[in-house]
């Protein structure tokens, strides 16, 4: 690293601890939903493999979960895995679902975290259900955040599930179909969504410059804010962490039309 890099570095970390400094932790949301995009643009930039890309994205997830933890974040949903990913050639969706896979337990291993899966587990390879199982099992007692790893997960695919789930529920009870039309509103879909009982999210950052939701949490976000990181996600960084939680406390939040 040349002395003009040390110093850009510096100067980073200098503004972060500004801004971090400046933070009013009763405005930082309880809820943050995170798109991890960028990562092949990312490895493209780098001269890497979209693998390697991917695996540096994976990378990153620790580091992010640390700086929500010293904030007083309580929830967090990283978008991992989409339904439309499952396109991708096998000689890319392979090895990311392998990096997927050992996230996931390194997430449970971790010790600080409670890991949920919000997703489509039908969708998922034998190995991986297993895993995801075995992390929500094994971390089931963890008083820390709560860490939704969104894996095989689209927002119209789960608004599917949930009115399944709801009309399954109601054929068990013997419900007749007039029953569940009269019984549906938004409460009892929402209790049906893979985040059932959980906040919804109140900030959605997406890196890499999109700014789309691309099918994230369609109905929990409602009444979110949102926040655009031209950043790819493997570059993602404390400060623009920091700035996100800044802007997202500036805001006046309306709810409604």
């Amino acid at each position: 690293m040349n002395l003009r890099d040390r110093l850009r570095g510096l100067l980073v970390r200098l503004y972060a601890r500004r801004v971090e400094g400046h933070l009013d932790h009763d405005q930082v949301p309880k809820h943050i939903g995170v798109i991890m995009d960028g990562n092949r643009r990312w490895a493209k930039a780098a001269g890497s493999t979209t693998a390697q890309g991917h695996q540096a994205g994976a990378a990153k997830i620790e580091e992010f979960l640390g700086w929500c933890s010293e904030t007083d974040v309580e929830v967090v949903t990283l978008w991992l895995l989409s339904t439309d990913n499952f396109d991708r050639p096998p000689e890319e969706l392979v090895p990311l679902l392998g990096i997927i896979e050992e996230t996931v337990r390194s997430l449970a291993a971790d010790g600080r975290w409670r890991v949920h899966h919000v997703g489509a587990t039908d969708l998922l390879p034998d190995g991986l259900r297993t895993v995801l199982k075995e992390a929500d099992q094994a971390t089931a007692h963890v008083d820390g955040i709560v860490v939704n790893v969104a894996i095989g997960y689209g927002g119209r695919q789960e608004i599917a599930d949930a009115v399944r789930s709801m009309l399954h529920e109601a054929a068990a009870a013997e419900q007749t179909l007039e029953d569940v039309a009269e019984a549906v509103d938004i409460d009892l879909i929402g209790r049906h969504l893979y985040t059932s009982a959980q906040p919804d999210p109140d900030l959605v950052i997406r890196t890499s410059g999109e700014q789309r939701l691309s099918g994230f949490m369609l109905w929990q976000t409602a009444h979110s804010e949102y926040y655009f990181c031209d950043v790819f996600w493997p570059a993602f960084r404390k400060v623009d962490f920091l700035r996100a939680l800044r802007d997202y406390a500036a805001r006046h939040r309306r709810f409604g039309g």
